[in-house]
């Protein structure tokens, strides 16, 4: 599982959309890029649905999730 407490671009809150990741001062939780993508939408249509959502911040998740999977087990 990803440790996204060090990843600038999201926060997570009990009282906002049931403590689900979001990418920070949105209610978009970060499960939805990712569903959105194997839905087989690109990047820039999920920032034209998102609008509240910054390039930078899509940008800093998967670099996150990228570094995720070059650590050992």
């Amino acid at each position: 599982m990803t440790n996204w407490t060090t990843c600038a671009a999201v926060e997570r809150n009990p009282r906002k959309i049931s403590g689900a990741w979001a990418f920070t001062g949105t209610r978009v939780p970060v499960y939805a890029l990712f569903e959105n993508l194997e839905a087989g939408a690109t990047v820039k249509e999920f920032l034209e649905w998102y609008p509240e959502v910054r390039e930078w911040q899509v940008t800093a998740v998967l670099k996150h999730e990228t570094e995720y999977f070059k650590i050992p087990a």
